[in-house]
């Protein structure tokens, strides 16, 4: 059981919104000035509590409707979580940009305190730090308002989950409808279903029994895990992802280079496989405006190496949403093509 909820306002950044932490917790450590605390005082601490971080960055979970079964069409985050834990109404986690996502990574100065267990960001699951603390993204699939809304359980279990040592050694995790899966695999499958999160080859970790966590396997870390230090980052590069389809206008990708993408992915057919003319373009790209290339599959699985030409690279088992945010990131804290090369390799 919580015995107090203690709710951190933070104030947006400049120039984009900083995700505002709630820490769930015993003893709270002091606050900076600029924060504010609001406290339930009908409750007493419990010392031997966690402390867990909750950044809240809107979405599903905080959405709102016009009707308790209205699950489409809502307004995503409207509500605060403190409809679910004291906390503070963010914008839709899907319309966070480049420019907004660094603010997590900015603020895990807060995890990092040493009253603090785990941490937890609580995106929308349409957008979802090297530490040994844990790392749960949650969300949800219904809006706040509707009937059998499943963002309360959720949140519940990530908490849950991020305070317990059985969750230490295994990287970022995602938590919804029951299911424990790492971040690094798992993906959504479904635009409506409960069930939407999942890594067909790889599988889940564990599942919740009773709101605990129960793990299949011992701690282990993904291949191909790296670690970005993101925190002097304001924006990251602008990336592009291209859908590979027969009779595809490969001026696109000259397109999306012309308006500032330094890097494309490329959303192939089959294992990556591209048409011989776009081909032709992409590759004068990388060699004429050093564009830097990751292939992918369109298909829900599978596996693409890299290309064998310079300042292209295989997407390996990523999908092309993960294989964008990954060179987005290594772009952003400057990787060579030699360094991208060997990112991009999973160690292999």
């Amino acid at each position: 059981m919580l015995s107090r909820t203690f709710l951190t306002l933070l104030p947006y950044l400049a120039g984009f919104g900083a995700a505002a932490p709630t820490a769930i917790h015993g003893p709270p450590p002091p606050l900076p000035a600029h924060q504010l605390s609001a406290r339930d005082d009908a409750n007493t601490y419990n010392s031997s509590l966690p402390n867990i971080t909750i950044f809240a960055t809107g979405g599903t979970i905080a959405g709102s409707a016009a009707s308790n079964t209205q699950t489409t069409g809502y307004q995503a985050g409207v509500l605060g979580v403190d409809r679910h834990a004291r906390g503070a109404a963010q914008p839709d986690a899907a319309g966070a940009g480049r420019a907004r996502r660094p603010a997590l990574p900015g603020r895990r100065g807060d995890a990092r305190h040493r009253h603090a267990r785990g941490v937890g960001p609580v995106p929308g699951p349409d957008g979802t730090v090297r530490s040994e603390k844990s790392v749960v993204v949650v969300g949800a699939m219904r809006p706040a308002t509707a009937v059998a809304a499943d963002g309360p359980m959720n949140l519940l279990e990530a908490v849950l989950l991020a305070a317990s040592p059985s969750a230490r050694g295994r990287g970022a995790m995602v938590v919804l409808n029951d299911r424990i899966g790492s971040a690094f695999y798992v993906t959504k499958t479904h635009a409506n279903a409960l069930d939407t999160f999942a890594a067909r080859e790889q599988g889940y970790l564990g599942f919740f029994i009773d709101a605990g966590p129960i793990f299949y396997y011992a701690p282990a870390l993904p291949l191909g895990r790296a670690h970005f230090d993101v925190l002097s980052l304001r924006t990251l590069p602008q990336v592009g992802v291209l859908f590979g389809h027969q009779d595809l206008t490969p001026a696109l990708a000259r397109a999306a280079v012309d308006a500032g993408a330094r890097g494309l992915v490329l959303a192939g057919m089959g294992a990556g496989s591209w048409t011989p003319a776009g081909s032709t373009v992409l590759a004068e790209l990388a060699r004429d405006r050093r564009t830097q290339v990751v292939a992918s599959s369109r298909a829900m699985g599978g596996f693409v190496r890299r290309a064998g030409t310079g300042n292209v690279y295989g997407a390996q088992n990523l999908n092309p949403q993960k294989a964008r945010i990954m060179l987005q990131l290594a772009l952003g804290v400057g990787y060579s093509s030699e360094q991208l090369a060997t990112l991009f390799a999973f160690g292999s």
